[in-house]
């Protein structure tokens, strides 16, 4: 079943759709000059000179927007170049999702690795932010593919991207025919962010060291992610929800991609020693399966005018989260039929009979899994803190940098309080 389209269109109405071009295609323009590739910065667009470091540092996400603004400006005049419908449709909603962002997480946990690992040269700094900004296209990238794998209405408390083209041209062709077009328009967007992150990564000057070890990364960070998101389709369509399965998913699809790679890539601009970049490693591991975990809270008990999407995406999808696989396996340890069969009928199809989310809610509070799992999330932060004790980080950088791990799994900014007894649900290192 697809989400209910939001109440709160806030895009007001779909613009006209244009007529047929004159001629046999679209308007000829300039091939685009190879020279204008991302070999270098645009200078008019760098935010840190020599001695700005400390105002990247008071306000990171604005200064990896403004790399973005610049990078996007370039690209999007590149697709005009090339196509006037091909932009307007699809590169300039690409630069308008990422310009409009969340939080940039990955890119200030990229830029505070930096910083607690020493990096203090504007070489080093401007190789950060734009890493940091190819981060957040590689984002738009997953996010748009996501919503057209999900089906999703809604992203951010606006229409999804494929959505949006969808109402485009909702009155030039039978529906069956607009949707899959918006999907298929929704697959390309999604590539198009991801070949400018590529892009973006490739033209970043760096020294021949760093630039082995900044692309090996990339190429992990990119195979995780779409290893992860294969393993999460596979568990929807074979209904595959052990506790474990959905561990393993989640590493791979949001916990390395989110934190653990933007912290080692952050170590490697530096020039941190392996130990150091190990220790980041391990601690964005932990830190970002609790990322996941507070997902998948948020997902079932979140307010959508905080989370930006609709409640219940997750088990309307049939989404083997860690969440749902927990409640079932308690449920089925503790006998609790009446848990088993909401659980069941909620990852079982579209039909009448699958409970709402109130129900769903219920039945998983009911076997202890929320508790379970808000527990989880608490240790595994603790885990990831004392990673970073093992590592020789900048004092300041790095109290921010262990705040910043805190607001990501939403654990209130602070250390987390001791450990408290393993729970033998607990997922291990």
């Amino acid at each position: 079943m697809r989400p209910t389209p939001a109440k709160d269109h806030r895009g007001g109405a779909p613009p006209p759709v244009p007529g047929p071009p004159s001629g046999t295609g679209s308007p000829a323009r300039p091939h685009p000059d190879p020279a204008d590739e991302f070999a270098a910065p645009d200078p008019g667009d760098g935010p840190v000179t020599a001695g700005d470091l400390s105002l990247v540092d008071a306000d990171v996400p604005a200064a990896v927007g403004r790399v973005l603004d610049g990078v996007l400006r370039q690209r999007v005049a590149r697709a005009r170049a090339v196509d006037d419908l091909f932009s307007g449709d699809v590169a300039e909603r690409v630069a308008d999702f990422t310009r409009a962002g969340g939080k940039r997480t990955r890119s200030q946990l990229l830029w505070w690795s930096v910083r607690a690992c020493g990096g203090t040269d504007t070489a080093t700094a401007e190789a950060a932010l734009r890493i940091g900004a190819a981060l957040e296209l590689l984002q738009t990238c997953a996010l748009v593919h996501d919503d057209v794998m999900d089906r999703s209405l809604l992203r951010r408390g606006r229409p999804t991207l494929h959505a949006d083209l969808r109402a485009r041209y909702a009155a030039t062709a039978p529906a069956a025919h607009v949707d899959r077009f918006g999907e298929g328009a929704g697959i390309l967007a999604g590539d198009l962010a991801l070949a400018w992150a590529d892009d973006l990564v490739a033209g970043t000057p760096l020294s021949p060291a760093a630039a082995q070890r900044v692309r090996r990364l990339w190429s992990d960070l990119r195979t995780e992610m779409v290893a992860g998101q294969y393993l999460d389709l596979h568990g929807q369509l074979t209904a595959a929800y052990s506790p474990q399965r959905a561990l393993r998913t989640a590493c791979l699809k949001s916990a390395l991609y989110s934190v653990a790679r933007p912290l080692a890539l952050g170590a490697v601009l530096a020039g941190a020693q392996e130990s150091t970049l190990r220790a980041l490693s391990a601690a964005g591991r932990s830190v970002g399966l609790a990322f996941q975990l507070r997902d998948d809270l948020d997902d079932l008990f979140g307010d959508p005018g905080r989370t930006g999407k609709d409640s219940g995406a997750d088990f309307r999808q049939g989404a083997p989260t860690y969440l749902l696989a927990l409640a079932r396996s308690r449920a089925q340890a503790a006998g609790d039929h009446a848990a088993l069969s909401v659980l069941g009928r909620a990852a079982g199809g579209t039909g009448p009979d699958r409970p709402g989310l109130g129900e769903v809610r219920q039945a998983v509070t009911g076997t202890g899994a929320a508790g379970v799992v808000e527990a989880t999330i608490r240790r595994l932060v603790t885990r990831g803190l004392r990673c970073l004790d093992d590592a020789p980080l900048e004092a300041h950088a790095g109290a921010r940098l262990r705040s910043l791990l805190c607001a990501v799994a939403d654990t209130g900014g602070t250390r987390p309080d001791p450990c408290p007894p393993t729970d033998p649900e607990e997922p291990q290192r």
